[in-house]
């Protein structure tokens, strides 16, 4: 038996937390057969003491499985994460490394995130974004807010924000650089500037994994005051990518209220937790329908927001409703925070900006 064939049965072992398996996070040091023994040497970054337990165990299982095999040692070095000194002051750790220089100009950056697909992320992360740029120029710093849109698969991001077109490129060669496109005070880079609107990105992991570090290492952001992440649904490629090449100040965590959502939305926050990322909070999307004589309808059930934060050990950031005025602002390119700012879900989203920049000064303060 040849290493590689050892190495395409661990293949099937993924590391816990992630759909990517031990072989392409780079983790199998050696791995070696001799009168029916494999022998398997791994390297891990963690902090977590069940990783390397349950790593053995599903290792084992994986290699006794082939007919061959008679018995299996392996061996499992184990080094705590190096924590990386975050643009906004903030330390962040990874499971496969360390998270790759950022720009110095990104003072704080946070993920928006979702276990689970349909909860109105993207539609939040840029309502979020706008209403971000606009207490930011209040204080008298315009144009201190991007907004990367990481969802390789489907970017809704362009048509929310109302952008059209291809970004600049400034310089040649690999000196050359991205220039976000910019409105509503907010700049903004897509896979959807990137792509033709009829051709769909089909795509392995290495290569969303090179796009999220070229939208981070690779566009002209300039100085911002803050760097919001719209990550696809799930714990795979695009996370693990982002936590290796951008050092987070946290994620925020988007569900509605449904257990359908929050026990998948539950499970994203255990990713950012095992990988050091710290959880700025949970947004409960979709709370709740109020009817014209001013009742409110739970819609998708009542609590759950709650409940998925107390769980993670963090708190509820807000409540944002299920009204026809969010979906269009999104369909129009106008998103409710900038067409009418002085309205319920206008003012959550106000509310929600405030409360995440006075985190982020907060941590900032504490290091």
């Amino acid at each position: 038996m040849t290493t590689e064939q050892i190495k395409e049965q661990l293949k099937h072992v993924k590391y816990p937390g992630f759909s990517r398996d031990i072989v392409s996070f780079g983790l199998v040091r050696s791995a070696g057969f001799f009168d029916g023994t494999v022998k398997v040497s791994l390297a891990l970054t963690t902090t977590d003491q069940k990783v390397p337990l349950q790593l053995k165990q599903e290792v084992e299982k994986a290699l006794r499985a082939l007919p061959a095999v008679k018995d299996v040692l392996v061996e499992i070095s184990v080094a705590a994460p190096k924590a990386p000194v975050a643009p906004g002051g903030g330390a962040t750790g990874n499971v496969a490394g360390n998270a790759s220089a950022a720009p110095k100009s990104i003072r704080h950056a946070v993920a928006i995130a979702s276990g689970k697909g349909g909860v109105g992320k993207s539609t939040f992360a840029v309502n979020l974004a706008c209403a971000l740029a606009q207490s930011l120029t209040a204080q008298g710093r315009p144009g201190r807010v991007g907004l990367m849109d990481c969802d390789i698969y489907g970017p809704s991001v362009p048509l929310m924000m109302g952008l059209q077109g291809r970004p600049m490129v400034e310089g040649e060669g690999q000196d050359a650089m991205l220039i976000p496109m910019e409105r509503h005070g907010v700049k903004v880079m897509s896979m959807g500037f990137l792509v033709d609107d009829n051709t769909p990105v089909v795509w392995r992991g290495p290569m969303i994994m090179k796009t999220v570090q070229q939208f981070v290492q690779n566009v002209k952001w300039g100085e911002l005051d803050v760097l919001l992440v719209d990550l696809p649904p799930g714990t795979g490629d695009a996370q693990l990518s982002l936590v290796q090449t951008l050092p987070l100040d946290g994620a925020v965590l988007v569900t509605t209220p449904q257990p359908a959502a929050t026990n998948v939305a539950r499970k994203g926050g255990l990713m950012f937790q095992k990988v050091n990322v710290p959880l700025l909070g949970v947004a409960e999307n979709m709370s709740y329908f109020v009817d014209p004589a001013g009742n409110r309808h739970h819609v998708f059930g009542s609590g759950g927001g709650v409940a998925v934060a107390e769980k993670l050990g963090t708190s509820l950031l807000g409540q944002v409703p299920l009204i026809p005025e969010i979906r269009a602002g999104g369909d129009s390119g106008e998103p409710i925070v900038v067409s009418a700012p002085q309205s319920p879900a206008g003012a959550v989203f106000q509310s929600l900006a405030t409360s995440l920049l006075s985190q982020l000064e907060r941590s900032n303060r504490r290091m």
